[in-house]
């Protein structure tokens, strides 16, 4: 029987902790767009342009930061420092980001956005999101705990998600309306996440490096840098994947949250967004409140993974279906279904992380806990901001106006591909990889072969 490390305070304590991740990423991934386009004026074709430079300047900084979590030393452990100093920036540049000075011209204005939005996403969020998920490895060795510290962590982003998906545009207009009102609205988020992360980091202790390096060989203690880290990932084909699945992930909630404008101005009814984010979300919840139980029952965690994806991809195919017969009922109900079918993953992706973390010990006799988690933030940070990319550059090939009330028939058209096509597209293949992405299985089979007396 495996040792238990943590109560049930440590884990609800750590999983609150992606409620201070979420109200940087769903107020930025939800509302930028159409606050840049809407309220400030700027062109969605050329902001996408910049966040796709400003992927190109931080694709490494993941890497990096998990290289450097690997290789800290103090009193807080390994990852907490870099998860507690991290947010304040975070905190800084979400607020920079939403105050733009709207009596600046536009070139100034699209130089601003872009120095804030590098910061915060190159920089600040990169170093607390590695380490937050490194925690994963760092607080416990028990693969159940690890497991139930996901749940209880999508558990809050998903819950965060859903408040802000369902009160900023109310809450934007109460604060009066305007740039000024989305400024107040970072401020209070940021104020909000900064109080709730450092509760998190509080919350607990990682394990003594005698804990942590117990099982370890002598190999496996050697220092190594950014390159030598860089080469052990690229040789873990499971990294590759799960590198893959985050980016996709992030990919479909990009296009998922256009959906704003999909409601603005296809369903005519801007407030359904948050009538969508609770059919997205409470399913989510649901899913992870019961990921524990079946990842027990059914030996592990591939088949729940495999069979949920199965589940969401038919649910997208339906609200395909009920989008172009315009029945929003329906449409509601089949997106909670492929929402209840994604949730497992989203219970256990750092649990399966740690399994490919242990692949490498496994293969190569080197611990890189902070390095393979690196995968969280690259995925996040590539996905997300390509997502937000492609949208900008979609809205503007379609010819979207947002001065305009009614948009062309193009932009119609466009919407329908982005909230409704592309999610399905990208489910299917995300179903695909996880179909390749038993590293349970080869795990135990490498244990195995080194405790047969043979095997040398």
């Amino acid at each position: 029987m495996e040792k238990t490390y943590l109560k049930w305070y440590n884990k609800i304590g750590y999983g609150s902790g992606d409620i201070a991740g979420n109200v940087v990423y769903a107020f930025l991934s939800s509302f930028v767009m159409i606050y840049l386009t809407n309220t400030v004026g700027l062109s969605a074709g050329i902001v996408g342009t910049l966040i796709g430079i400003s992927k190109f300047f931080d694709g490494f900084t993941d890497i990096f930061f998990g290289s450097m979590i690997d290789k800290t030393r103090s009193r807080l452990g390994r990852a907490r420092p870099w998860m507690l100093y991290g947010y304040i920036g975070c905190a800084i540049t979400l607020a920079a980001i939403f105050a733009i000075p709207t009596s600046w011209g536009t070139t100034a204005q699209y130089i601003w956005f872009f120095i804030a939005y590098t910061l915060l996403n190159g920089i600040f969020y990169t170093a607390n999101n590695i380490a937050y998920s490194a925690l994963t490895s760092l607080v416990t060795k028990n693969s159940k705990e690890r497991v139930q510290m996901g749940s209880y962590r999508f558990i809050f982003a998903f819950s965060t998600s859903l408040v802000i998906q369902s009160v900023t545009i109310r809450f934007v207009a109460e604060c009066g309306g305007g740039a000024a009102a989305w400024r107040t609205v970072a401020i209070f988020y940021a104020v909000i996440g900064l109080l709730v992360n450092t509760i998190s980091v509080l919350s607990v202790k990682e394990l003594p490096e005698e804990e942590l390096s117990k099982e370890h060989t002598e190999n496996s203690e050697e220092k190594y840098g950014f390159a030598a880290a860089f080469k052990l990932l690229i040789c873990n084909k499971y990294y590759i994947m799960i590198c893959g699945i985050y980016i996709l992930q992030q990919l479909y909630g990009a296009m998922i949250n256009s959906g704003i404008y999909y409601m603005t101005y296809v369903l005519k009814n801007e407030n359904l967004y948050g009538v969508f984010s609770w059919a997205v979300n409470i399913p989510l919840i649901l899913a992870l409140i019961f990921t524990p139980t079946l990842v027990s029952r059914w030996k592990g965690m591939y088949k729940l993974n495999l069979r949920g994806y199965m589940m969401a991809v038919v649910g997208r195919a339906l609200v395909v279906f009920a989008g172009y017969i315009g029945s929003v009922p329906l449409m509601l109900a089949f997106t909670a279904f492929a929402a209840l079918g994604q949730g497992p993953w989203q219970g256990d992706m750092n649990a399966v992380i740690a399994s490919c973390s242990e692949y490498t010990f496994l293969t190569k006799g080197k611990r890189i806990d902070g390095t393979m988690y690196s995968c969280t933030s690259l995925g996040v940070k590539l996905g997300g901001g390509l997502g937000t990319a492609i949208s900008g550059w979609l809205l503007a090939f379609s010819k979207f106006d947002g001065k305009l009330a009614v948009q062309p028939e193009s932009c119609i058209n466009m919407l329908h591909i982005m909230y409704l096509w592309l999610p399905l597209i990208i489910d299917v293949l995300i179903m695909l990889i996880l179909s390749q992405l038993n590293v349970e299985a080869i795990n135990a089979k490498l244990k195995a072969e080194r405790s047969n007396p043979l095997w040398m």
